[in-house]
């Protein structure tokens, strides 16, 4: 911690990476790039202004309404009652008593996206888990926003252990620059969103690895409705959004009919082409899945089409699919039908080849590390067995009772009476956020720890005022780096702030029962912090791994570990290419499921036994005059999520958020760069700012996430949060993922 006025530095961790902190007396004055970061986010230089934001939350506060009538009514336009820490605290203590008392820990749901700190200990979502688990446990949710779909899906194709393949165990950029002729980048691989990592990411790769292969002469190909989305000296096949699984059926179509289909390699390690076949081939419906059919469908050329599988079958072939393809209505398909495709290649396990998920999505993927284990908070075993889809929070706040499906199982919604959320912001990731307003009124009480008012915050009853990263001590250390951080507090909590495990203490010390024992057992954050990192260095040098002590790291700050494996050529699904019954997967057969037994048995149309082309009920082949263009929604550059959205906001002109639209598509509407638009549907609308460019197909606009969400009484959002518009249903029974980019808007200037 910084000493009176002098200046002192120090370096951090964070999600977007390591960076030089300047602090004076209380105050953060100045951040940089870390000097070893080829390619820093910009992110650091708002680090000060957003530590000491006005909209800091500065001491606990209780909804009025809640205090004095527990009325649900009111949540986002409220004011609120600020209370002394324990009077807050017992307040929440009784509260939590009393619902797990009257509707039993079932009526408790745990939020949390785990995003909020990239430190080891105090990771929102593990603090939160293990409090709720100490007094008895709760409602949890399954997978991601950015991979839920995935995480459903390709453990039937590729096995339980799909989440390595979509993480940290991938082919690395070294063994791609050696041996790849071709990539094929479905959803392309945007060095932004590799600019960001879960843990954090020191020195971004990305960016450097694609112009190496540029440069080599590497064929790299971004299909997709933007050229952003890849660096530039990439091919662009702009795509119809949502038409990949059918660009990808027809490229299987050309390998079939033209014999280029490695059938050696399907009989050995896959099984259920046979009855994937008829389908391609349209012997069982009809329709040949044909360049010519995938071209309306898909907007392209196709003989463009047959060309581009000609090369694949001709070279090393790797497949990439970014995450965004399966945020969408049938989500599913695409990447199941990416497997099939490698697969029919014949080249997966080969160095370079096969197919690789969420290169680009954040950073490490493509970096090959010595496995280390250890500093993880244990969150304790959860007594409640029920679990929803993590999309589909809205729905079970809606419909309490009501049987849904997921994943072959059929239940119903749980009735939540009380949330608790920290680490996370759903009013702004979140589908369709006027409809979660309206879901959001139904439970009893939320409470919320967080650092700014968020719209979260603002929607809560009960909040309690989250410390930074900067205001607390901790460890920054992610399996998809080789850097190890010391994350020393350089400041006081600003205002009455605390950290989430004193929070969590302080209302398990109020509780009924042994829940403070449970939750703390009887250490402090320091204490807490001291033995997860012996733990851990304890693994490391049993694993011939040299970590400096906790002491010898205080004083470093920082340190390289020796787990960077250069030259390593052993590539994904090697030893299973090897030895297919010795290493064989986790799926029913022990091969690759091109077609699955077990998903034919569920028997959803909406998922069927192998992949299939079913088009969303929102795209453009389903445009009107009310909607004729579909929204994508990537992941803002600027930032991670809605994180530091606060201080980001208040830059000259930064919000509304930018809409980038095709010139063909404005003109008509009158729309220049730089004019005021409003952008709306069905189901709500929005502000935003004009970007008028040809790196974006036309028929397509792209509206970044990031922006908070305006307050609810007004006809439009202001600050252009694109899931004002967004679709909130499951992409299909088997997965129930988030549908963020099957959405249809209109888009119209509006004067300022």
């Amino acid at each position: 911690m910084a000493d009176g006025s002098q200046r002192q530095t120090k370096v951090t961790s964070s999600h977007w990476g390591a960076f030089e902190v300047d602090v004076e007396g209380d105050r953060i004055v100045a951040a940089r790039p870390f000097a070893d970061d080829p390619n820093p986010h910009a992110v650091p230089y708002v680090i000060p202004a957003a530590v000491h934001h006005a909209t800091r939350i500065q001491r606990p506060a209780i909804r009025r309404g809640w205090l004095e009538g527990r009325r649900k009514e009111g949540r986002g336009s409220d004011d609120f009652v600020d209370l002394p820490w324990d009077e807050a605290l017992e307040i929440a203590a009784q509260e939590l008593d009393r619902v797990r008392k009257a509707h039993g820990n079932e009526a408790i749901f745990g939020g949390s996206y785990g995003w909020s700190s990239a430190g080891r200990f105090h990771h929102a979502q593990s603090q939160v888990h293990r409090f709720l688990n100490a007094m008895g446990g709760y409602v949890a949710s399954f997978g991601s926003y950015s991979t839920g779909c995935a995480q459903s899906i390709m453990p039937h194709v590729f096995g339980e252990n799909f989440l390595s393949l979509i993480y940290d165990n991938q082919d690395s950029w070294e063994v791609i620059h050696d041996h790849t002729d071709t990539i094929v980048m479905f959803g392309g691989i945007n060095p932004k969103n590799s600019q960001v990592s879960m843990g954090g990411v020191t020195e971004h790769g990305t960016a450097g690895w694609i112009t190496k292969l540029l440069a080599k002469g590497t064929y790299c190909l971004n299909v997709g409705p933007q050229r952003v989305d890849a660096p530039e000296g990439c091919d662009w096949l702009p795509l119809t959004p949502a038409s990949d699984t059918a660009l990808m059926l027809a490229l299987a179509y050309v390998l079939e009919d033209e014999g280029l289909t490695d059938h050696a390699f399907l009989e050995r390690y896959s099984t259920g082409f046979a009855q994937f076949r008829p389908y391609l081939m349209g012997e069982s419906d009809g329709t040949p899945k044909t360049p010519e059919w995938a071209a309306p469908i898909c907007g392209c050329d196709a003989e463009a089409i047959r060309t581009l599988a000609r090369r694949m079958a001709a070279g090393r072939t790797l497949i990439t699919v970014a995450w965004s393809l399966q945020r969408g209505e049938h989500g599913e398909q695409p990447y199941w039908m990416s497997a099939v495709l490698a697969a029919m290649l014949g080249q997966i396990g080969l160095p370079g080849g096969g197919v690789g998920y969420g290169y680009g999505a954040i950073g490490g993927v493509g970096k090959v590390l010595r496995r280390m284990g250890g500093m993880t908070l244990p969150q304790g075993d959860n007594a409640v067995s029920t679990v929803i889809p993590v999309a589909r929070i809205a729905d079970m706040l809606r419909n309490p009772g009501q049987d849904y499906d997921f994943n072959g199982r059929r239940g119903p919604y749980p009735d939540i009476r009380l949330i608790y959320w920290a680490g996370g912001n759903p009013f702004h990731h979140h589908q369709d956020l006027n409809a979660l307003h309206a879901a959001w009124q139904r439970p009893e009480t939320i409470l919320v720890n967080e650092i700014w008012w968020t719209p979260t915050a603002k929607r809560a009853d009960i909040v309690f005022p989250a410390t930074t990263s900067y205001e607390r001590e901790d460890i920054g250390r992610s399996s998809m780096d080789e850097y190890l951080f010391h994350m020393p507090q350089m400041i006081p909590p600003v205002a009455e702030a605390r950290d989430d495990y004193d929070i969590f203490a302080g209302i398990a010390a109020r509780m009924k029962g042994d829940v403070e024992a449970v939750f703390t057992e009887g250490l402090s954050s320091t204490e807490w912090i001291e033995a997860l990192y012996a733990d851990y260095h304890d693994r490391a040098q049993a694993d011939g791994i040299d970590v400096p002590t906790l002491e010898g790291l205080r004083e470093k700050n920082w340190v390289r570990l020796p787990i960077l494996l250069t030259g390593h050529q052993e590539t994904v699904l090697s030893r299973f290419r090897a030895d297919p019954e010795g290493a064989a997967l986790k799926t029913p057969s022990g091969r690759i499921e091109i077609f699955s037994e077990k998903i034919d048995g569920f028997g959803y149309d909406d998922c069927p036994g192998h992949p299939v082309w079913l088009p969303p009920s929102e795209w453009l082949g389903t445009a009107c005059e009310a909607t004729p263009l579909h929204l994508v929604s990537p992941q803002p550059g600027d930032k991670l999520h809605s994180q530091l959205e606060a201080a980001l906001a208040d830059r000259p002109g930064a919000r509304p958020e930018t809409l980038l639209i095709h010139p063909a598509d404005a003109a008509p509407r009158g729309i220049e760069s730089g004019m005021l638009l409003r952008v709306f549907n069905a189901r709500g609308a929005v502000r935003a700012r004009a970007q008028v460019s040809e790196d974006i197909r036309p028929g397509v606009v792209a509206l970044p996430t990031g922006a908070w969400f305006g307050d609810p009484g007004g006809n439009i959002d202001p600050h252009g949060n694109p899931n004002v518009l967004t679709k909130d249903v499951g992409t299909s029974r088997l997965a129930q993922g988030s549908s963020a980019h099957t959405a249809l808007v209109q888009v119209a200037a509006q004067d300022a």
